[in-house]
C-alpha cells in the first residue's frame, strides 16, 4: 500500500486534479441520479436496479482503472476514461432533471389536505347593509362556508344582526332577490356554483360582497377519501367539471358547478374502462359530507356542498365506492387539446328546431371558453379536426338538442375518448412535457404521486395495443334511460331503475366485485356512430321502479284524486267546501302542492265543492244529482279513503 502511494505522488498533477473533480463530480451526480430514479416507484424497476448497478460498477471500475493509468502515465486512456465519466455526469444531471421536473409537476396535480375556505356575506347590489340588516344562514353544520366559519365569524366579531336559517342555498338566493332576507352567509365560488342557473345568470352583476372572512382548514375530500389504493388494481375515479373564473390555471380545491359528472371505473388487468356520464338535472337522494342526511334534489345541487357530499350522493346512487376524484378546469381544455395538435371528433348534429333555426342546418355553435356571448365559436357538423376552442364548445353545447345534458354528456365521452387516443401517439418529448404542463395546471385529484406512477403499467400496456393497430383501450359506453318530471315547478329528470341497474352492474362486473355471466365480447371503433351502437349500456330499458310527483287536481273530481292515491297508495282525505260559482263535485284545493314528490308524504287532503241544489234548478241538474247519489257515503265531515295497496 506504502509503494502504491508512493508511486501515486509521481503521477502528474495536472492528472490527479482532473481525477478527484472527476470523481467527486461523478459521485454527486450519480447520487443525485440515484434518489431521482428510486423516486419513480412501480416504474420498471428491473431496469432501474440493473441501471443503477451499472453506473455504480463504472464508477469502482473508474476509480481502479484511473488510478492505475495515472501511475502509468498513459494519458490517452485516462483522458478518455475521464471524458466518459463526464459525459455520464452530464447524462445523470439531465435525467434527474427531467425526472425531477416530472415527479414535480405530478405533485402539484395532487390536492393538499388543507384549503383556504372563505365566507362571504352577499347583499344585492342596491342594498345597503347595516346591523339591522337580517342575513340567512343554512342549516348543515357540516358546511364549512355556509355555517362553520359563519358562526365561528359571528362569535369573533361579536356581528349583532338577525340570523334566520334555511334548508339550502336555493331558499336563500330566492328570499335575497325576494327581499325577504337582506343579506345572506354563502361561499365565496357562489357564481361558479349557481351563475349558470336560472334566475341568476346575471348573479354576478345583480350581487356585491359585503365582507369576507377566511381560514386554513382540513378538506372533507382528505377526510373521505386517504385510500392507499394503487392503480394496478381496479379503481373508481369521479370526473368533475370546473368553471374555474381564474384564467391561470386550477385551485387544486376550487369549487365546481357539478354540470359534469362522469364516474370512470377502469380494470388495469384487462385495459376496460366504463364510462357513465351523470346527467347534471337528475333527481336523486342528496347526501351530506359524512353521509348522514339525505333530502332529494337536483344532483348538480351536491356541488353547493362541496367535493366529498357529491361524492356521497354517488356512492349511495349507485352503490360503487369511489377511490379517487378528479377536478378538471373547462378552459384548460382548450389548452390541453391545443397541446395535443387536436383531435378528431364526430361532431353530431342538432337537432332542436328553434336552434337549427338560429344558427343554420348542421351548425353548431356555442360560447367561448370565457362564456363570452360576443364571441360565439362555431364550427360544422360531421367528423372533423378540432381545436381547444372547438372541442370546448362542443363539449358545452346543450341547447342544440332535445336530449339537452343527456346530448352534452355524450359528446364529453366523444371528447374524453378522442383526447385519450391522440395522447398515446404524441411520442416527441417536447409534445410530452407541454402537455403534461397543461394537465399540472389544469388538473386536481387526490391522487397522491405514487399512486399517479403506479398507472404507468396500464400506459405501458395501452400503448403496445396501440403499437401493435389494436384498440388501446375498451371502453364500455352507458346512457341511463330517463324520463322528465316537473318537481315544484322545476325541470328535473328521473331514471328508471332498470338501467341504472344494468349500468352499476357492468361497472361493478369491470371492478370485479360481481362476476361476469356471460362472455362479452367487445370492440370499440371510434368512427362508429355513438347513438346508433348496440353496446351502449343502459340504453333503451325503461324498467323498474320510477319517480312521481303530486299532480294538480284543481278542478278535477274526486275520481280522479282517487285514482292517484290508489295508483300510489296514498291515503286521501275528502273535505267538502261550498264556492256558488263553481261547478259542483270539482276539486277547488288541495294541501300538498302540485310538483311535490311522491316519495316525501303518504296522505293528502283534497277540497271539494259542494252547491246545495235548489228547485229552479233540479230538472237541469237530474243527472248530478244522480252522481251525489253516488257519492252520498261522503259526508260534509273529513273523509279518509286509503289508498289501495294492492295497485302499482
Amino acid at each position: 500500500m506504502k509503494s502504491f502511494f508512493l508511486k501515486l505522488r509521481k503521477a502528474p498533477l495536472t492528472m490527479l486534479l482532473s481525477f478527484l473533480f472527476t470523481l467527486i463530480i461523478y459521485s454527486i451526480t450519480y447520487a443525485i441520479f440515484l434518489k431521482s430514479l428510486l423516486s419513480l416507484v412501480g416504474i420498471e424497476t428491473l431496469i432501474r436496479i440493473i441501471v443503477l448497478v451499472l453506473f455504480g460498477l463504472f464508477g469502482i471500475v473508474y476509480l481502479i482503472v484511473s488510478l492505475r493509468k495515472m501511475i502509468q502515465k498513459k494519458k490517452m486512456a485516462f483522458v478518455l476514461l475521464t471524458l466518459l465519466a463526464l459525459i455520464f455526469s452530464c447524462i445523470f444531471l439531465f435525467a434527474s432533471y427531467t425526472i425531477n421536473t416530472l415527479y414535480q409537476k405530478l405533485d402539484s396535480i395532487s390536492s393538499s389536505d388543507t384549503s383556504t375556505y372563505t365566507t362571504v356575506i352577499l347583499t344585492l347590489k342596491d342594498t345597503e347593509f347595516s346591523q339591522e340588516s337580517k342575513i340567512g344562514m343554512i342549516t348543515n353544520e357540516e358546511d364549512r362556508s355556509g355555517y362553520i366559519l359563519p358562526m365561528e365569524w359571528i362569535k369573533k366579531e361579536n356581528i349583532p344582526n338577525e340570523i334566520e336559517y334555511r334548508n339550502s342555498y336555493e331558499e336563500l338566493l330566492s328570499e335575497l332577490y325576494n327581499k325577504t332576507l337582506d343579506a345572506i352567509f354563502i361561499t365565496k365560488d357562489y357564481i361558479t356554483l349557481y351563475g349558470g342557473e336560472e334566475p341568476y345568470l346575471n348573479l354576478a352583476s345583480e350581487t356585491k360582497v359585503v365582507k369576507e372572512y377566511s381560514k386554513q382548514m382540513k378538506t372533507e375530500e382528505s377526510e373521505l377519501l386517504a385510500t392507499t389504493k394503487s392503480l394496478t388494481e381496479p379503481f373508481t375515479v369521479l370526473v368533475l367539471g370546473v368553471d374555474s373564473e381564474s384564467t391561470n390555471g386550477l385551485d387544486a380545491n376550487a369549487a365546481f358547478n357539478g354540470d359534469t359528472l362522469i364516474l370512470v371505473t377502469f380494470n388495469p388487468k384487462t385495459l376496460t374502462a366504463t364510462i357513465f356520464s351523470i346527467p347534471r338535472d337528475m333527481y336523486v337522494p342528496i347526501y351530506n359530507a359524512s353521509g348522514t342526511s339525505r333530502w332529494y334534489g337536483k344532483i348538480n345541487s351536491s356541488a353547493a356542498l362541496g367535493t366529498a357530499a357529491t361524492i356521497q350522493t354517488i356512492e349511495h346512487l349507485t352503490d360503487i365506492e369511489i377511490d379517487y376524484f378528479v377536478k378538471v378546469n373547462f378552459r384548460g381544455v382548450v389548452d390541453l387539446v391545443d397541446a395535443l395538435g387536436g383531435i378528431d371528433v364526430d361532431v353530431e348534429a342538432p337537432n332542436y328546431s328553434y336552434y337549427i333555426h338560429t344558427w343554420g342546418e348542421g351548425r353548431l355553435c356555442e360560447q367561448d371558453s370565457l362564456r363570452d356571448f360576443s364571441n360565439m365559436i362555431c364550427m360544422n357538423t360531421g367528423w372533423q379536426h378540432l381545436n381547444g376552442e372547438q372541442a370546448l364548445a362542443y363539449a358545452r353545447n346543450r341547447h342544440g338538442y332535445t336530449e339537452s345534458d343527456i346530448a352534452r354528456n355524450r359528446h364529453q365521452q366523444q371528447i374524453i375518448e378522442a383526447a385519450a387516443k391522440k395522447v398515446l401517439h404524441n411520442s416527441n418529448l417536447s409534445d410530452f412535457q407541454k402537455l403534461l404542463d397543461t394537465i399540472s395546471k389544469n388538473i386536481a385529484t387526490n391522487m397522491k404521486t405514487s399512486q399517479i406512477l403506479s398507472f404507468y403499467q396500464s400506459l405501458k400496456g395501452m400503448l403496445s395495443n396501440a403499437l401493435q393497430g389494436q384498440d388501446f383501450i375498451t371502453i364500455q359506453k352507458t346512457q341511463l334511460s330517463y324520463y322528465n318530471l316537473d318537481v315544484n315547478g322545476a325541470s328535473c329528470l328521473g331514471y328508471y331503475e332498470g338501467s341504472m341497474q344494468a349500468i352499476t352492474k357492468a361497472m361493478k362486473e369491470n371492478l370485479g366485485l360481481l362476476s361476469i355471466d356471460t362472455v362479452k365480447t367487445f370492440h370499440y371503433d371510434y368512427s362508429e356512430d355513438y347513438e346508433q351502437s348496440a353496446d351502449v349500456i343502459g340504453k333503451g330499458i325503461y324498467t323498474g321502479e320510477r319517480l312521481y310527483t303530486m299532480p294538480n287536481l284543481k278542478g278535477k273530481s274526486i275520481s280522479d284524486a282517487q285514482a292517484f292515491a290508489n295508483q300510489h297508495n296514498l291515503d286521501l282525505t275528502i273535505q267538502y267546501t261550498t264556492n256558488e260559482e263553481e261547478m259542483d263535485g270539482i276539486i277547488l284545493d288541495q294541501d300538498v302542492a302540485p310538483g311535490t314528490l311522491t316519495k316525501s308524504f303518504d296522505a293528502f287532503t283534497i277540497y271539494v265543492n259542494r252547491v246545495e241544489k235548489t228547485s229552479e234548478n233540479e230538472d237541469e241538474n237530474e243527472q248530478d244529482e244522480t252522481d251525489e247519489n253516488e257519492e252520498s257515503d261522503f259526508s260534509k265531515e273529513d273523509t279518509v279513503v286509503p289508498g289501495n295497496p294492492t295497485l302499482d
